[in-house]
């Protein structure tokens, strides 16, 4: 497994992250540690967790099963995101991350954070606010480095300039959508994160199961994440997105690789990109991504693969410049 280095933290981090949304929800305990040891044995360092994840089980999975190498693990997690039918138990402000990281640490079983990642904007909160309350957490040692998941270009912006100007750490990893079929980080979010020399670990590689080779433009199943959450339903939702992943899915068998192999690939072959975020319910899912650290991408392939969709606008909307 290839090391990167994760934006300007002098953090090496493996080629792929494994996130661990499905822990205590789709993958049992025991599945979950399955998954944790196939990728452990693959060579991977960096773990993905929310404490929105099954509402906390996540993280007490994955403190149990990273207990004996916490050290040698890169470990992220999230908040703001709902934690109770509590109104205050959500958020961006200081009250609720304070709590929500002690809360984190508990489940995880560790002292730190790696990195933090704000889950969502808030916009109930100024981000004044939000950033000072992660000062702390720095200064306090809780956590080492910051992140933002979810956010616009302009919402990283303004962080990263309310930082300059206090001398507050900054975002140093984003984390947003990118895939085959949903490519609108490359209008704003990827340039920035080269400007600003960004980690970047993206998550959705496969499209939420799109882009795996069981849908076509005549095919939905009614089974798994798109038929049955409706966040996934509403993302995914357009119909030519289906006529990509029949294309893409026929691409990939004239290629002689599984196309959750070829998903993966495409998005770590993109030169801003630290590393995409994988995950599965099985382990027999999670394989074909797995895979993909071996799955060759030159440019000439990638581009192939790339206008199989639909390139985003530019930020400016000035189509003549896509050439």
């Amino acid at each position: 497994m290839k090391m990167k280095l994760l934006g300007r933290t002098g953090v090496q981090v493996s080629q792929l992250c494994f996130g661990t949304m499905s822990f205590g929800g789709d993958a049992d305990e025991e599945e979950s540690g399955r998954m944790y040891a196939a990728c452990r044995d693959k060579g991977i360092n960096f773990f993905d967790c929310a404490d929105g994840y099954t509402r906390g089980a996540a993280e007490k999975i994955l403190g149990k099963l990273m207990a004996g190498e916490r050290d040698d693990l890169v470990i992220t997690s999230k908040c703001a995101v709902p934690m109770g039918d509590d109104v205050n138990a959500r958020g961006g402000n200081r009250r609720h991350i304070l709590k929500a990281v002690e809360d984190s640490l508990q489940r995880l079983g560790t002292d730190r954070l790696d990195v933090l990642f704000m889950h969502r904007w808030d916009a109930n909160t100024p981000l004044e606010e939000t950033l000072r309350a992660l000062e702390k957490l720095v200064a306090d040692g809780k956590v080492l480095y910051l992140g933002a998941s979810n956010y616009a270009a302009w919402q990283v912006a303004t962080g990263l300039g309310i930082s300059a100007r206090m001398g507050w750490p900054r975002f140093d990893v984003i984390q947003p959508m990118y895939s085959l079929v949903k490519r609108q980080v490359e209008a704003e979010i990827l340039p920035l994160a080269r400007a600003e020399n960004l980690g970047v670990i993206t998550y959705s590689p496969v499209g939420g199961g799109l882009l795996s080779g069981k849908y076509n433009a005549g095919n939905r199943p009614d089974v798994g994440r798109i038929a049955n959450n409706p966040e996934y339903t509403k993302r995914y939702r357009e119909d030519w997105v289906y006529d990509v992943a029949e294309q893409f899915t026929d691409f990939a068998k004239a290629q002689g690789v599984h196309p959750v192999s070829l998903a993966v690939a495409w998005v770590a072959a993109n030169e801003d990109v630290t590393c995409p975020i994988i995950g599965a319910r099985s382990l027999e899912q999670l394989l074909p991504s797995l895979d993909a650290a071996e799955t060759a991408m030159p440019a000439d392939l990638r581009a192939e693969i790339t206008a199989l969709s639909r390139t985003p606008a530019p930020a400016t909307d000035r189509l003549e410049e896509l050439g």
